[in-house]
C-alpha cells in the first residue's frame, strides 16, 4: 500500500514538472544545492533571519524566472538573442555614465524601482549572441567568423573591465570562448590565440590591470606578506577550511566564521565556512553536487537537435564550472580574489536570478526532446 502511495506521488511530481516543462534531475541537484546554501548562509550570517527572508525572496524570483524561460522556445529564444546583447551593451554603457560607485567601483544601475548590475546579463546575453551568430555558419568556425566572434566577445568584456569588474569580465569571457569552443574551434587556431596571449601578458600586467588588482595576484603568490592587510582575507579562509579537517566541526560550529574572523562570509567566502563546519568530506560532495548539475546540463546540450540548442546549454553549463572553479580556487588561495560568488550558495540577488535564467533556458533547451530523461 505505501509503495503505492509513493508510485502516485512519483507519478504527480513528474506530471507537475512536465506541465511547467522542467527537467526533473536538474530540479532535484538545483534544490539539494540551495538548501545546503541556506543552511550555510544561515550559519554564516550569524541567525540572521532578515538576510535569509531576503534570500529567500530573491530565491523565489529566481525560480519564478526559471519556470518562465523553461516555457519558451529555441526559437524565441534565438530571436531574442541579438535584442538580449545590443540591450546589454547599452545598459553597460549607461554605467559608464550614470552608474552607482560602491567600494571603489561603478557596475550598479538605479533605476529607482530596481537596482541591479547590467554586467550580470551579459553573461546570458553573450552566450545567446554567439549562439546565435555561429548557429547559421558553417561549423567548424574560420578565421572570418572568429574575428567577428571574438569582437562581440571582446565589447562587453572590455566594458565590464573598466567599471572595474576583472571577475565578471572573465566569466562573460569565458562563456564566449566556450561557446567557440564547442562549435569546433581549430586546434591550429587556439595554439596560435593561446601564443598571443602568453606574448601580451608582459603588456596586461604593465598596461591593462590596475594597482590593486597586480596587488591581489602578488598576494595570492605571497599572501604572509601582509597577514594584517591585503593577505588577511586569504589567510583567514585557509585556516577556516583547514581547521574544519576531514569531517568539519559542525552546523553552526565554525569558530573562524562565528567569531568573525573570516570577511565576506556570507558572500564570497562562504564556502570557507561550509568547509569549516562539514570539513573536507562535506567540501567534496558539495563539489560533487555542482559536478552533477554540470554534467546533466551537458548532456541536455549534447542531445538537443538544434545547433544553437547545443551551444547555448553547453556554455552556459561550462561557465556555470567557472564560477564554481573560481570561487573555490579563490577562497583556497589558488588563484586571485576576484569576487565571484559561489553559485546559488552566496548571498545575493542578481547572480542568482541570472544563474536561474540560465537554468530556464537549458531546461527549454532539454523540453525540445520529450524522450530525454
Amino acid at each position: 500500500m505505501s509503495r503505492l502511495i509513493e508510485s502516485d506521488q512519483s507519478s504527480i511530481s513528474r506530471r507537475i514538472l512536465d506541465a511547467f516543462r522542467l527537467d526533473p534531475v536538474m530540479v532535484m541537484l538545483l534544490l539539494i544545492l540551495t538548501a545546503f546554501g541556506l543552511l550555510t548562509l544561515y550559519s554564516a550570517s550569524g541567525g540572521n533571519m532578515d538576510l535569509m527572508l531576503r534570500q529567500l525572496t530573491r530565491l523565489a524570483l529566481a525560480s519564478f524566472f526559471l519556470i518562465l524561460l523553461a516555457n519558451i522556445s529555441i526559437r524565441l529564444l534565438k530571436k531574442m538573442s541579438i535584442g538580449f546583447y545590443l540591450g546589454g551593451v547599452v545598459l553597460l554603457l549607461g554605467v559608464i555614465y550614470f552608474g552607482e560607485v560602491g567600494k571603489g567601483a561603478q557596475r550598479w544601475l538605479d533605476l529607482g524601482i530596481i537596482r541591479f548590475q547590467p554586467s550580470e546579463f551579459m553573461k546570458l546575453a553573450m552566450p545567446m549572441m554567439l549562439a546565435a551568430y555561429l548557429s547559421d555558419k558553417v561549423l567548424p568556425v574560420g578565421w572570418k567568423d572568429l574575428l567577428i566572434s571574438a569582437g562581440l566577445i571582446m565589447l562587453p568584456v572590455l566594458l565590464i573591465a573598466k567599471q572595474p569588474d576583472l571577475g565578471t569580465a572573465l566569466l562573460v569571457g569565458s562563456a564566449g570562448f566556450f561557446v567557440l569552443f564547442l562549435a569546433g574551434v581549430r586546434w591550429k587556431i587556439l595554439m596560435v590565440l593561446g601564443l598571443l596571449v602568453s606574448l601580451m601578458t608582459p603588456l596586461l600586467w604593465k598596461f591593462a590591470l590596475h594597482d590593486y588588482q597586480r596587488g591581489r595576484i602578488l598576494t595570492m603568490l605571497n599572501p604572509e606578506n601582509d597577514p594584517l592587510g591585503s593577505g588577511y582575507h586569504i589567510i583567514q579562509s585557509k585556516i577556516a577550511i583547514g581547521s574544519g579537517g576531514m569531517y568539519g566541526k559542525g552546523w553552526l560550529n565554525g569558530t573562524q566564521s562565528q567569531l568573525d574572523f573570516i570577511p565576506e562570509r556570507s558572500t564570497d567566502f562562504i564556502f570557507s565556512v561550509f568547509g569549516e563546519e562539514f570539513g573536507l568530506f562535506g567540501a567534496l560532495l558539495l563539489v560533487l553536487l555542482y559536478l552533477l548539475i554540470i554534467y546533466r546540463g551537458l548532456y541536455i546540450a549534447a542531445c538537443s537537435e538544434e545547433t544553437y540548442g547545443r551551444l547555448l546549454a553547453g556554455a552556459l553549463s561550462l561557465t556555470f564550472f567557472v564560477y564554481l572553479f573560481v570561487n573555490t580556487g579563490m577562497v583556497t588561495g589558488l588563484l586571485p580574489v576576484v569576487g565571484v560568488p559561489l553559485p546559488l550558495v552566496s548571498y545575493g540577488g542578481t547572480s542568482m536570478v541570472t544563474l536561474m535564467v540560465g537554468f530556464g533556458m537549458i531546461m527549454a533547451i532539454r523540453s525540445a526532446k520529450r524522450f530525454l530523461r
